[in-house]
């Protein structure tokens, strides 16, 4: 029997001087923030994330990072490139050893899709989410309410 491959996931900024890549047996699903922070940070209606082990992510290029407490109380680090100030990924206190990238600056983009979609409570109301696509009001409130997210469309 051969053993499953890694799937490499690559992206960047704007600008190009920051790229990145992270391998993954499978592709993590993407999902919509409908939070006010993400509205603010990416100037649209919600950011699109991935969410991938730290450990995995490989990245090039000069970065700045800042920090700031979102909507749900976790301490979140932003990491971005220094000469465009494109977002790459953020983490956060209350889910070690995960990076969110933002999903947009995957190469691939075109493919993504949101499995799901968080804090749909303050989504523009022009937004139309799918009937069958998970959305939850708020964010999930610890790791055990990510995971069974996660599991639901994993089916």
């Amino acid at each position: 029997m051969t053993e499953p491959t890694d799937e490499t996931l690559a992206g960047g900024c704007l600008c190009g001087a920051v790229r990145y890549a992270v391998s993954l047996r499978r592709r993590p699903p993407v999902y919509a923030c409908h939070c006010t922070d993400c509205q603010t940070r990416t100037g649209s209606a919600f950011g699109l994330q991935m969410a991938v082990p730290e450990a995995r992510l490989v990245v090039t290029g000069e970065t700045v990072e800042g920090t700031h407490v979102q909507p749900s109380g976790a301490m979140a680090r932003i990491v971005a490139c220094t000469r465009c100030l494109t977002r790459i990924y953020t983490t956060n206190d209350q889910r070690p050893g995960i990076a969110n990238l933002r999903a947009g600056t995957l190469d691939d983009s075109a493919s993504i899709v949101p499995a799901f979609h968080v804090w749909v409570s303050s989504r523009q109301p022009w937004i139309v989410i799918p009937d069958d696509v998970p959305a939850v009001d708020r964010q999930p409130a610890d790791a055990d309410e990510w995971a069974s997210l996660f599991a639901r469309i994993a089916r």
